[in-house]
Order: structure tokens, then sequence, then C-alpha cells
């Protein structure tokens, strides 16, 4: 290379990496949340009376009159008319894992053959946008299909490509619901009033609990000109076929290193757009397996997180194709590296600003946090099945048990300091509880290194829920998922938790008991009767498998069977006390589970069936008859046992070759015959069932044949492109 040109390659990567030192009008806070009406634009388009009334409604969570809606309506009409908005619509999240929106125009007639821009207090709280097709688990008939979405005013309203977005909720004309906020919502409320009670035992001042999330968000990057080669990517989101590439992760060099300056490029676009719409996205980096990223924000209130975490999903899609990317959201888009995961950050705190699973300074402090761990711990035993099946999908049952994730097996890592603290519980005093320290001091004996602070835990990669300090992680959540599906049944069953031990402490206390005492003793019980679900090793070791089974904890791996904890009567009892979900509510969902369940698979199946029959097999034979083709012509060449030699490797791979396309071709026909068979059925359950049990077998050993193929064909005539070329970014 000349000395010119390098110079040439050397300052276009230069300016590529240079980061220019940015105006204030570029810098986040100059920006951040310009695309929300938040409490800053509320302030200044609503007037004084109706801000304080609209502020006090979302704080007291009380519901507000059609007067004050159509103040609120007309201030956030000339909000979103002034930046940019001519349409509006109600924002809301069906049982499909996405959002839906219709949009309408701020018009109206004006009775002189023109038109008025308008928006009023009726269209901003309740619209009826119909919505029949979602999925309803028959809920909704089809000549009874009204569907109602009304304003969530915990949420703000915020624009997105031209259109004001109003977070709302989703129910029938019957008043089930038929979204994951409104759920949401209701458990949201429910650990609010339980969680209250018990923590006025130790501060009579606190109002309220609240239910915070931190979602850590994986995906893949792949360019777009190879996913649009893939059609298993385009259709399913995942690689149905494809051997594994010679260098992968195992080096571990991708993890935590240098990102490529056109992912970089990408992610400073994706923080931004983010910023404007009030996102708090703070961290971001490269996972382990190649072309594989995380991007991850400051905590907020759940209900907030969890749109956050929606509105972020559909902007990588939007941003990525401006870099000729395609994000990939699928748990498993790639065997043999690393799935993606979305680990759910879940805390408790006070409304005057105590976080409650971080240890106190006093031995009533320490109390609280003895408290509200151990009842997470209760709740979490109790229903460790139905938190499996919060999280169970078609797509995220290819990363549970596999070794990189957690295992299909609900357990608690706490670390050493909360597992001495539970061993010493039985006999501890409320005293001696003063003595848990929230962090202690490691010197390193470096001289230029200071005083490290270490967390009173570790972490364990292999556990599903694991306490890391002052909040659990939720880590089996999946990649794609919605998380709202986890955060209510958690936040639910802790609340049901909290209301039974308040219960028990007060029914001691009636019975003469001191409050500490009471405290301690049920205390003392709930920790001996969940000590099953606490496990600190590693939980994808073979013997834990056989000693949870042994516990008595959930093992179940099918996943359309996974999802009957749902209907389980200590699950329906559950939802019932808590308000969350009603019975029939649930009976739906499950309904809406087995159905997707089976959909995805179908299209799975479908779309393999066609590779494997009309790309994989007709280049297969087409590589084998120029083998045959050369056998041919090297025998008239080449004569008697010089020959036979010769020919010897071709004739070998011709017989391997048709061996694997002969497994492939009745792999396909049996495959298709179950889906078959299965499609008669009308139980969505038993069609479930039936899809986990006789075509994925079918769907599996066609991909192991398949990836043969791929190692013997000819590279040049593949008609794929590899994991080699989609998994290295250049």
């Amino acid at each position: 290379m000349s000395t010119s040109l390098r110079f040439k390659v050397v300052k276009e990567a230069f300016d590529r990496k240079a980061v220019s030192v940015k105006t204030p009008e570029e810098r986040p806070e100059a920006f951040f949340a310009k695309a929300v009406f938040n409490r800053k634009r509320m302030y200044e388009y609503l007037p004084k009376d109706t801000y304080d009334k609209l502020i006090k409604a979302i704080e007291e969570k009380q519901p507000i009159d059609r007067a004050l809606a159509d103040s609120v309506a007309e201030g956030m009409k000339r909000w979103a008319i002034d930046n940019g908005a001519r349409h509006y619509t109600h924002w809301f999240h069906p049982l499909t894992d996405g959002t839906a929106e219709k949009h309408d125009a701020f018009i109206e007639h004006d009775g002189k053959g023109g038109v008025v821009e308008e928006f009023t207090g009726k269209l901003l709280v309740q619209q009826e946008p119909d919505a029949s097709s979602f999925p309803n688990g028959g809920i909704r008939n089809t000549f009874e299909a009204r569907g109602y979405s009304a304003w969530d005013i915990s949420s703000p309203a915020f624009i997105l490509d031209g259109t004001l977005c109003i977070p709302t909720i989703f129910i029938s004309y019957t008043g089930e619901c038929l979204d994951y906020k409104t759920p949401l919502l209701r458990a949201l409320n429910s650990v609010d009033v339980a969680a209250t009670k018990v923590a006025r035992w130790f501060d009579s001042e606190v109002k309220h609990v609240k239910s915070y999330l931190g979602w850590e968000q994986e995906y893949f990057l792949v360019d777009e000109a190879l996913f649009s080669a893939r059609p298993d990517l385009v259709l399913t989101g995942r690689t149905l076929i494809g051997h594994e590439s010679a260098k992968n992760q195992q080096l571990e060099d991708h993890y935590f290193g240098a990102i490529p300056s056109r992912v970089e490029a990408f992610m400073l676009d994706l923080e931004t757009e983010a910023h404007r719409l009030g996102i708090p996205v703070k961290t971001r980096h490269n996972e382990v397996a190649p072309n594989q990223f995380e991007l991850a924000p400051i905590y907020e209130e759940t209900n907030l997180a969890n749109d956050h975490n929606l509105l972020i999903m559909t902007l990588m899609g939007e941003v990525a194709r401006r870099h000729n990317f395609r994000v990939l959201l699928h748990e498993k888009p790639f065997a043999g590296v690393n799935g993606s995961g979305k680990h759910n950050n879940w805390s408790l705190g006070t409304d005057n600003g105590t976080m409650l699973f971080s240890p106190g300074k006093t031995a009533k402090g320490n109390l609280q946090f003895i408290t509200f761990i151990i009842n997470v711990m209760a709740a979490v035993h109790k229903h460790n099945a139905l938190l499996k099946a919060s999280i169970m999908s078609a797509t995220n049952c290819h990363r549970l048990g596999a070794n990189e994730a957690p295992p299909a097996i609900i357990s608690i890592f706490t670390g050493k300091a909360i597992a001495n603290i539970l061993e010493k519980l039985e006999n501890a005093t409320t005293d001696e509880l003063a003595n848990i320290s929230k962090k202690e001091g490691v010197s390193l004996g470096l001289a230029q290194i200071p005083e490290l602070l270490i967390d009173n835990t570790d972490r364990n990669r292999t556990s599903p829920f694991a306490f890391t300090g002052n909040r659990f992680e939720f880590r089996a959540v999946g990649s794609s998922a919605n998380c709202a599906c986890s955060m209510i049944v958690l936040n639910a069953a802790v609340a049901d938790q909290l209301n039974y031990f308040y219960d028990a402490v007060n029914a001691r206390v009636a019975k003469g008991q001191e409050l500490n005492d009471a405290i301690l003793e049920e205390l003392r019980q709930l920790a001996r009767d969940c000590k099953a679900i606490h496990f600190d090793g590693n939980g994808y070791s073979d013997e834990w498998k056989k000693e949870a089974a042994r516990l008595g904890l959930d093992c179940e791996t099918s996943a359309p069977k996974i999802f009957d904890a749902y209907l389980r009567p200590s699950s329906v009892e559950m939802f019932r006390r808590t308000g969350v979900l009603s019975e029939v509510e649930l009976h739906a969902r499950n309904e809406v589970k087995w159905e997707m369940y089976t959909k995805k698979i179908q299209i799975e199946a479908r779309v393999l069936g066609d590779l494997a029959i009309n790309h994989i097999i007709p280049v297969a034979t087409r590589y084998q008859s120029a083998l045959v083709d050369n056998v041919v012509k090297l025998k008239s060449l080449f004569t008697g046992v010089k020959g036979a030699k010769i020919v010897s490797h071709d004739l070998e791979t011709i017989e391997k070759i048709s061996d694997h396309m002969d497994i492939i071709k009745t792999e396909v026909d049996r495959m298709i015959e179950a889906r078959k068979q299965a499609n008669h059925i009308t139980d969505e359950r038993e069609k479930a069932i039936a899809y986990h049990d006789t075509v994925v077998p079918p769907m599996e050993i066609i991909r192991r044949h398949v990836d043969k193929l791929e190692l013997m064909v000819d590279n040049e005539m593949w008609p794929l492109p590899k994991y080699r070329e989609l998994l290295f970014i250049r």
C-alpha cells in the first residue's frame, strides 16, 4: 500500500472514530425528553389549576373528570402541533408482546367546507379502536368485537414520527383486559397496598411503595443484505439451519471488547432517539456472542420502564435500517452461541426514598430488610412454576436450560451474606440484626488503587432469580418478551405473600406478642418453609436438576405444559385475591399462549420444509451430480486398483450426501404429516402439545443433517449466507 493511500485509510478511520466536542444544544441534557409531554411540558402548556389537579391525580392515583380531561387535551394538542405532530393515537400493548396504534388526524369539519384542528378530552381519555383481530382467547365474539382503549395518566404521552402517542390500556366490551398494561397496573397497585401496610411497621410516614424495574436488553445485529438472503431470519427471526462457525465465542474476545465503528454509530443514533423520548439509556457494551450487544437504562418505576422497553425495541428496528443493519430480538437466533435475554432488575422502594431490599443501619432497618427479602423468597417458592410460565414462550424455550442461560427451574441465589443471615435467623434477636452490613471495604494492597466497596452478595450467572445487593435480577426473561408478563406475576405474587404475612403477624400481636417478636417468629417460619427455593450453586449441573425435583420445584420443560401453571388453583386464587386477573382472563390468556406457541412452530416448520426441499436438496443434488461426473471421468482415465483408489473419496462423499438427503426427505414428510394431524386438534392446549411432541423433533433432525451437508457441499454452491458471514460485522 502506498504511503498516500495508507494515510487516507488511517485518516478516514480516525474521522469515523473521532469524537467532536458537543455544543450545549447537542448534549443529552439539552434535548432529553424533548418529545415527551412530561411535567415540564405540562407546566408550560396547561393552565396552573389544570396542572395541579393532573399532578395530584397522577400521584394519588385518582380518576380525572371530563372538564379536566378537556383542558389537558387542549394543552397536549397545542404542544404536539407545536412539535410537528399531525396525528394522534392510543398506544397500547396487545397480547402479541408488541405494541399497537391507529392514527387519527387532528381535524374535524368546521361547518363551512373546511376543517379545524381539534382534540377533546373525550378523544384523549377513551377511544374504540376495535382491533378485533388481536388474539383474545375467546373473550371477544366476532359479532361483539368492540374493544376500548383508555388513557393511562401515569405514563406520559410522547411524539414518535410525527404522531402523538398516548399510552393506554385495552379492554373488551365486557370489561376483561385484552392487554398487558391493565393487569400490570393492577399488580403494581396491589403490591403498593400490601407492601405499604408492612413498611408502616418500620416507618409510619410511608404512604406508598413503588415497584422499580431496570431492564437489560440483549440483541444481535446482522448486515441487512445478509439478513434478506436468509428466509428463515426474515420469517422467523432465527436461523433454522446453519452449521456453527469454526470461530464463534470460544475465545471470549468479543465480550466487553471495542465496539465496531458501524455498531457504535448505530448505538449513538439509537441513544439520541431514545433520549429525545425520555428513555434514560445509559449502558452499552458487546455481549458474549459475536454480533451480540446490550443496552440498559437507569431504573424507573415499573410501568414507565415497561413502556420504555417496548418503545426502545421499536426504535432499535427503525434505527438499525438507517445503518444497513437488522436487529434480531429472538432469544436464540444462532445455534451454538449464546442467546439473548432481557434481565429484569426489580426492586421496591417507599415514597420517602427507602429501598426495601437494602440493609439498614439499625436493627429496625435491618428487620425491615429481612422481612421483605424473606417474603419475596416465600412468594417465589409458592409460585415458582407460575414465574417460569411467565417467561416461557416458543422462542425463549430455545434459550432456557442451555449453558449460557438460566435453567428451566426457578431458584433464588442470595449470596453468602444473606445465606448466613437465613441460617442464623432461627436464633437471632432483633438487636443482633443490627450487625448486617451493607458493604465492606477490601484493600488490594496497591497504593494507586483505592479501597473497594464490596456488595453483600456476589453474582451467580446460572441463577434465574438472583439477589444482587439491593434488588432481585430475574434473568430468565426473554429478549423479545414484554417485561409486563413477568412483572405482573412477580408483583402480584409478592403482594399476596405480604398480605398473608401482615395478617399472620397481626394475629400474633392480637394474642399479646410484641410486634418485633411476632415479625421474627413469622420470618423464621417462612425461612424454614421456603428453603427449597434457595440455591447458591451451579444451576447448570445435572445434580441440581435431580435435587430440585426432590425438593418439589417445578422441573417441567415442555412449554405448552409449563403454561398450565397459570390455571392451577393456587394461581387462580392468588390472582383473584390480588384483583390482578380474573379466572376468565386467565383462561383467555392461556388460550392465547397455546395458540401463539402453535403458530410460531407452525411457521418455523413451513419455512424449514421449504428451505430443505427447495433450497438445500437441489443444491446438494447438483453437487452430488458434479461428483458423479468427476468419478466417471476419473475412471475413464485411471483403471484398476489405482483408479479405484483415486475415486474412493468421491464415492464415499456421494454416498454420505445420499444418506443425508434421504433422511432429510423422510423427516420433512414426517414433519408435514405430524403438522397435518396436529392441525385437526381443536383444543388449543392439546394442539400445542402435539406440535411440541411431534413436529419439533423432526425439525431438529432435519437441521442436523442439513448442517452436515453444509460442510460437504461446494461453498460457492451453498444457497444461504453461513454463520461465519452472518456473525462477524465488517
